[in-house]
């Protein structure tokens, strides 16, 4: 099982907590966890985009990074870990972030991916005056389809005059073109959404139940993935985001995660509801619309999360990897800087599958 990390590049990381660390997010900061990563051997990084925060006490994602900027400048100073960045396909046209993609590629040769996301919250992109109506909700994986068409065209051939309902292009040129193939992730837990990866994608982010120490909850969203990829004779790889609050023991773990826990803040989760129930024609229980506003208001994550001391973290991601399926876990933390030594020096070196020949 490969081992990534998801980057801190908004404000609080991925705890919509007032009382977690507030991960500023920085270049310094991210260049610290990357190359770390990169030192301990994790396979791959992602960084996510957001243009508006969800506000509150916690300030939750109201500070955060341009990803394919910051994927440069990490490209930079790393030489082996596979580097992933979002692009934000309302804002953000195909034929750029191809180009995009084939600079990152000659910065970085065969080390770049991309997720490719549709947008979900309205007010992100209506404040840009780039929402293009609630009829998005209905359409959007239509329009990303067409969005992975275009770029795999300009990267296979350096040419498209793709024609589509959603791009069209007029003898559109790329050049040079990537020298590997551009990796393309999607979280999509939703029919539709699996269905997208199944066609287009080489990862799918399966949406674990928000569940502690739990990882064979896992094994119900790997399972839709593997029966939906099968249906499309392709083999896409299943990845699993996982939140990893560790200390040097049990207890010590348990008492970080209540004091988070009591400092969830129900401002922020209140916009972030508000937001994902725009969507009224979603009915499926595994869209993304569904796991944010079915979330606990006592959660300050929708994650699966590892609470626990360094051994029962390893014992569970162990568990992890012996799931049938399980190409990957891509893990958060509390404490970013903290977290990944921690996960380098004291967990992974416990761990039986990721032991050294």
């Amino acid at each position: 099982m490969d081992i990534g990390v998801f980057l801190p590049t908004g404000t609080r990381g991925y705890l919509i907590s007032s009382t977690a660390p507030l991960n500023k997010p920085t270049y310094e900061l991210n260049r610290y966890v990357v190359t770390a990563a990169e030192r301990y051997g994790v396979e791959f990084a992602l960084s996510m985009v957001k243009f508006r925060g969800f506000g509150g006490e916690s300030r939750y994602w109201d500070g955060a990074l341009e990803p394919f900027t910051l994927t440069s400048a990490l490209a930079a100073v790393t030489s082996k870990i596979r580097l992933f960045s979002t692009t934000a396909s309302l804002v953000m046209p195909p034929a750029v972030v191809a180009r995009m993609a084939a600079t990152l590629d000659d910065i970085a040769p065969g080390r770049i991916g991309i997720n490719v996301v549709t947008g979900w919250q309205k007010a992100e992109y209506e404040q840009m005056g780039a929402w293009p109506g609630d009829i998005h909700f209905e359409r959007r994986y239509d329009m990303l389809g067409e969005y992975v068409e275009v770029m795999r065209e300009l990267w296979r051939t350096g040419r498209s005059n793709f024609q589509g309902n959603f791009f069209k292009m007029d003898d559109c040129r790329l050049e040079p073109q990537p020298t590997a193939p551009i990796a393309l992730v999607v979280a999509g837990g939703s029919e539709r959404g699996m269905e997208f990866a199944a066609k287009y994608c080489d990862y799918n982010f399966c949406a674990a139940p928000n569940t502690i120490n739990s990882p064979e909850a896992c094994l119900g969203p790997i399972g839709r993935l593997k029966a939906v990829a099968e249906r499309h004779e392709r083999d896409v790889k299943a990845l699993v985001w996982v939140t990893v609050i560790a200390a040097a023991s049990d207890a010590a773990a348990a008492e970080k995660w209540e004091h988070y826990r009591q400092g969830t803040d129900l401002v922020a989760l209140g916009w972030s509801k508000a937001q994902a129930s725009a969507d009224r024609n979603s009915k499926d229980p595994h869209s993304t619309m569904a796991r944010i506003t079915g979330n606990p208001a006592q959660s300050p994550t929708a994650s699966m999360k590892l609470i626990g001391s360094y051994a029962t973290i390893a014992r569970h991601l162990d568990r992890m990897a012996a799931i049938p399926g399980m190409a990957g876990a891509m893990l958060s933390f509390d404490d970013f800087r903290i977290g990944i030594d921690q996960f380098g020096e004291c967990i992974q070196p416990l761990m039986t599958s990721r032991a050294g020949p």
